[in-house]
């Protein structure tokens, strides 16, 4: 499919808060993902076009490893650096991320499917652009069903839609910017590529 190559990714700390979670990178910065995820049984499809981002967890959402898949942006060093694996399919290839978590390029889409007797932890994926940011955690169907008429009681309380401009790190009001006021990156996907 491409030039780019498949990385290992490294175990990061995660922290499940109101609102989303923050994933800890190993070069120190954060990335918030917004939620609370939308449970899916067993499976989802992403929309075409998305980049979909890949978080397994412990049961407890304390550490887990991230993957992009099919991230063809961001340079290998820069993945390395941060701890975030990446895996490239091409279409109508499928292949086991993790155990019990396997995705598949469907087309444009990307589908990912965890197999709940297997995984032990969670399973969250993301699927962002510039546009919007979808979040969905897959749980077993038993779990869905409780976690569905959550979501639909906290969906029917919200008064504005969500919005959201994709994963964005904790900054403390100073969003891309460092502390001499330079702009940084907030994502690594965000890194221009490094070579031809």
């Amino acid at each position: 499919m491409s030039c780019r190559s498949n990385v290992a990714p490294s175990t990061l700390e995660v922290d499940l808060v109101e609102g989303g979670i923050v994933v800890r990178y190993l070069d120190g910065r954060e990335v918030f993902y917004h939620g609370p995820p939308a449970a899916v049984e067993e499976a989802v499809t992403t929309p075409p076009g998305k980049d979909v981002h890949v978080l397994v967890t412990d049961p407890d959402g304390i550490e887990g490893v991230m993957t992009y898949v099919n991230d063809l942006k961001t340079d290998a060093g820069i993945l390395e650096s941060t701890g975030v694996g990446r895996i490239v399919l091409d279409r109508g290839e499928r292949t086991e991320l993790f155990p019990g978590v396997t995705v598949a390029a469907e087309g444009y889409s990307i589908r990912v499917a965890a197999d709940p007797s297997v995984v032990d932890g969670r399973v969250f994926v993301f699927a962002e652009d510039e546009f919007d940011e979808r979040a969905y955690e897959l749980v077993d169907r038993t779990d869905a069903a409780v976690v569905d008429g959550a979501n639909e009681a906290e969906t029917n309380a919200r008064i504005e839609p969500e919005t959201n401009g994709g994963s964005e790190p904790e900054t403390n009001g100073t969003e891309g910017t460092d502390a001499a006021g330079e702009s940084e990156p907030n994502d690594p996907s965000d890194q221009p590529a490094e070579g031809p």
